[in-house]
Order: structure tokens, then sequence, then C-alpha cells
């Protein structure tokens, strides 16, 4: 990211709490639902989900009421990591940091998803994680096309609707994944 930018603040309705081990909690409790929801699909159990973070049933429904605060904490979550993602990777070259920051992104495409069906699109706070998912990326992209190092006739969009497009398809390991990204990548990089 150039100097002086920041990364745009999300508007979500679910807020982190102050307290260190219920702060723990919480993000022990997203990780593990991001996981379930991935493998298992929204309707994953939450008990099974509790137990997978260490805490009682209790606790999840403390930090999340509903199934939907659940996943809605689970997707911005994931944007809040690529927000961050592009922050760290942005002192690579101009072509690490976008492939550091598009690995990255295979992860919350593949998260997407799984539950997608179960978010409303239409809300603020999805166009503004949206929007944040796009500020802390295109900077990325474009500096490698400034480097001569990804191809001036993509644009941003294309880059991660191809992305996207290859996390639906079925891999036999992560290995493979990563080799068919780096296939679909070099696509992208000039030549």
């Amino acid at each position: 990211m150039v100097t002086g930018e920041s990364r745009p603040a999300l508007r979500v309705d679910v807020r982190r709490p102050q307290r260190a081990d219920a702060r723990r909690n919480f993000d022990a409790l997203l990780g593990a639902a991001r996981d379930a929801f991935a493998s298992k699909g929204v309707d994953a159990s939450l008990e099974d989900i509790a137990r997978q973070a260490g805490v009682g049933i209790g606790t999840l429904y403390r930090n999340f009421p509903h199934r939907q605060d659940l996943l809605n904490a689970v997707y911005f979550g994931e944007i809040e990591e690529l927000c961050i993602a592009a922050e760290e990777a942005a002192g690579l070259p101009p072509w690490e940091a976008l492939t550091t920051w598009l690995h990255r992104f295979v992860g919350y495409a593949a998260t997407k998803r799984a539950i997608w069906e179960s978010l409303n699109r239409e809300t603020e706070s999805f166009k503004a994680a949206r929007e944040a998912m796009y500020a802390a990326g295109t900077p990325l992209f474009e500096r490698a096309q400034e480097a001569g190092e990804a191809r001036k006739d993509v644009s941003f969009d294309d880059l991660l609707r191809m992305v996207s497009g290859l996390t639906g398809a079925g891999f036999v390991d992560q290995a493979q994944r990563d080799r068919v990204l780096t296939i679909a990548l070099d696509g992208v990089r000039a030549h």
C-alpha cells in the first residue's frame, strides 16, 4: 500500500471483546466456525464449533446469539484479515506482494463460497467490506502492473474473478491448489 493510505474501516455489527480471555475465545470461535462452514456448509453444528474452539456452547451464544451473527462475523473477519494481509505484503517486491495476497485471497474465497447464500449482500456492511477488500488489494495489483510484472490488459476485478473461480474446483490437496493458482497467475504475469 502506498505510504499515507490507510485501510478503510469496516462497519460491521460484531465487535471483538475487550478482555484478553474473551477475545481469545471469540477468535477461537471464528477460526473453528470458518473451518466448519468451509468443510460442512452453513448448517455445521454449533455445538461442534464450540467444542472445536475449546469453549462451551454458552460462550458461543453469548458472542453470537444467532447463527447469522456467526456467519457474518466469519465473513467480515475474513475481509479484515485480507486487508491486514495486504498491509503486511505491501513491503515485498511487487509481484511477490500480489501473489502473497492472492494466496490469502484463496482462503477467503473458499470460505465465502461456503457461506455466500446465507449473507445479506444488500447491507451497507457488506458493501463496505467489498470496498475495503478492493481498496486493500488494488494497490498491490497496480504496483505489479507499474513495475511491468503484471499484464496491463487485466483488471483487478478480472484477477479476483479468475482466482475465485479456481476455488470452486475440487483439488486433491493444498499443494495441487497452489500449483494451479501458480499456473493461472503465470497468465497474468507480464512476459
